[in-house]
């Protein structure tokens, strides 16, 4: 039997195919900016076609914003607007005949992903930085529920006595919030700071970057609430700075609070598919 996966993101949608436990297929969209909702559904369908392989079991979807269950549409995004206008629940029905279709977080999917391909037991934190900023904590892979679907908000939290270079002045993040960790390290707050050359720009990042030592002290405050034994960064930033995971965990670890569990352990995502494999993975639980 197969599942579905799709993971629509702020920049990209991605899909994967799982069967009997394995990865079957994968695609990703072209990247879009702000898209209308014709551009969204377009990019949904195209990688449907390329991930499809029949009538699937089940399909698992993550969308970014607040779902409204009753009605199968995303009600509010603030980083993908136009999802709102679509019949999410609907529209995937009629794209791949999926009879069972279960809405998550990116943060929840990617998660689930890293830890079932990891073998990692006891207590995950996993933060998604792409678009914007995620969060997710599991518990032998159940997730912890705070605030909605989620354990809180991790991008929002303040973080904004962290200035330098392209900070000069404490960000307004996209929700409002002045100082978010979101106005510091998403995509949209690095091209504001640093210019459209991502990948090159995160190429150079070092430990004493703003929005490197913004994730550093949202760490650290994830270890006095959470107290995670594991730590991963996932999402294409979290990705980018797998090289700076030890100079991270280090700078983390300097008179960390003593709640914090010995001996955890800071890791990175391997690519851009964990949200699309684990809604996969989570839709046969659908």
């Amino acid at each position: 039997m197969d599942w579905l996966g799709i993971d629509i993101g702020g920049s990209s949608v991605k899909g994967a195919r799982m069967r009997d436990g394995a990865v079957a297929a994968t695609a990703q969209s072209e990247r879009y900016e702000n898209p209308e909702p014709g551009a969204i559904r377009a990019a949904i369908a195209g990688v449907v076609e390329r991930i499809a392989g029949g009538v699937p079991s089940a399909l698992g979807v993550c969308a970014p914003g607040i779902y409204d269950q009753e009605h199968g549409r995303i009600v509010r995004s603030v980083n993908l607007a136009g999802l709102c206008a679509l019949s999410l629940r609907d529209e995937l029905a009629a794209m791949t005949g999926a009879g069972a279709i279960g809405v998550f977080t990116d943060a929840h999917a990617a998660a689930y992903d890293f830890a079932m391909s990891r073998g990692l037991g006891g207590r995950l934190v996993a933060i998604s930085i792409g678009t914007g900023v995620g969060a997710a904590v599991l518990d032998d892979g159940v997730p912890l529920l705070v605030s909605g679907r989620s354990p809180g908000h991790l991008g929002q939290i303040d973080v904004g006595e962290h200035l330098g270079p392209g900070f000069e002045s404490v960000p307004l993040g996209p929700d409002g919030g002045r100082g978010g960790l979101e106005g510091y390290i998403g995509l949209p707050a690095i091209i504001r700071a640093y210019g459209r050359h991502v990948e090159h720009v995160l190429s150079t990042f070092t430990i004493e970057h703003p929005p490197v030592r913004a994730l550093v002290r949202a760490i650290r405050i994830v270890h006095a609430i959470y107290r995670p034994e594991h730590v991963a960064l996932l999402g294409g930033i979290g990705v980018a700075l797998r090289r700076l995971v030890p100079e991270i965990r280090a700078r983390v670890n300097d008179e960390l609070t003593s709640l914090a569990r010995l001996g955890w352990e800071l890791h990175a995502g391997d690519d851009l598919l964990h949200a699309a494999r684990g809604a996969a993975r989570l839709a046969e639980k659908v």
